[in-house]
């Protein structure tokens, strides 16, 4: 089988942490692709680093995928996705954009691309649950991201799960299905999905 990785999309509260821990309980192979953050808020699942540093991957044409948001920046570097699977590793990334899930998939390995989804209440109960302290922020990035999806409609999706209909655990199980039958990305219907 080529190597694999998971590209789970989706707006805040959409699960995509308890999806990976799930898809790690499942297969140890599964791993967590930490992203370079620049910047305040939340340190966990990052490797942090400056935003010098970033541009100098991007000029070095190392960074697959960067953007700005929580007054962060973010970048999805090709030394890290290659250093996981050369290490037998299946990288899962969390995406928050199309143009992100797009630009990573351009990467040479086979990308399970799983659309991640739940009504904003949904989001709403989850980021006071976890007690997140910019809810309203994330609220405005679930708005967002139904906007984003909206306008790139036809983005082909290998899955696409209600993370409010499937426990994290089925979710887990379906992905690595998917990733097993090289599952391919299909275009979905996205208006359907998010109303």
């Amino acid at each position: 089988m080529s190597p694999s990785g998971v590209i789970l999309y989706g707006p805040p509260g959409s699960g995509k942490d308890t999806i990976t821990a799930e898809l790690s309980a499942l297969r140890p192979e599964f791993a967590l692709f930490r992203r370079l953050k620049a910047g305040p808020g939340r340190t966990t699942g990052y490797r942090l680093t400056t935003a010098e540093h970033i541009e100098e991957l991007a000029q070095a044409g190392q960074v697959l995928y960067h953007n700005s948001r929580y007054d962060a920046q973010y970048a999805i570097d090709r030394g890290e996705v290659s250093a996981l699977v050369d290490s037998g590793r299946i990288p899962v990334l969390h995406m928050g954009q199309v143009a992100g899930a797009r630009a990573v998939a351009a990467h040479p390995i086979h990308w399970v691309r799983v659309l991640l989804w739940c009504p904003a209440d949904v989001t709403r109960l989850r980021c006071r649950g976890r007690e997140d302290k910019d809810l309203d922020t994330r609220l405005k990035v679930w708005h967002e991201t139904r906007q984003d999806l909206l306008d790139h409609a036809a983005e082909p999706w290998s899955l696409v799960i209600r993370t409010d209909q499937l426990s994290a655990a089925q979710a887990a199980q379906a992905i690595d299905e998917a990733r097993l039958a090289d599952a391919p990305a299909e275009v979905r219907d996205i208006r359907g999905l998010v109303g």
